[in-house]
């Protein structure tokens, strides 16, 4: 199945990911902390910062999440990561809100394949 000329759009998730808890948090977030995640820009509201630990727990799984999948496979269903710390109780909520086109073309340098056999061709 060959893609059609001049069609390279994809649709991706945006995200919302917002801190839940209700205990003490060393990383020093609080109820309604969030950041948006568009394409693949963050968006911090102002005056928000977040810890690179919390961040780097949760970065992995935010490309899966903006993908259409299987509503039965878990990256569907399951909306909800611990945080990094043992001794934190806290939860980050990840929420797809709304979704956005892009162009293949816009996002890479690398060719489309003319089928899913062929490697891309090299301009």
């Amino acid at each position: 199945m060959s893609q059609p000329a001049g069609d390279d759009q994809f649709e991706l998730f945006d995200l919302r990911v917002e801190w839940e808890g209700d205990g003490p948090c060393w990383c020093k977030a609080k109820a309604g902390d969030h950041f948006e995640l568009h394409g693949e820009q963050l968006h911090f509201p102002p005056g928000q910062s977040w810890s690179i630990y919390t961040l780097a727990a949760l970065l992995p799984i935010l490309p899966a999440k903006q993908r259409p999948c299987h509503p039965n496979d878990w990256m569907s269903t399951d909306a909800r990561v611990a945080c990094p710390d043992p001794n934190c109780k806290a939860r980050f909520v990840i929420k797809r809100c709304g979704t956005r086109q892009f162009n293949h073309a816009a996002v890479t340098a690398e060719p489309l394949a003319t089928s899913p056999q062929d490697p891309p061709k090299k301009p």
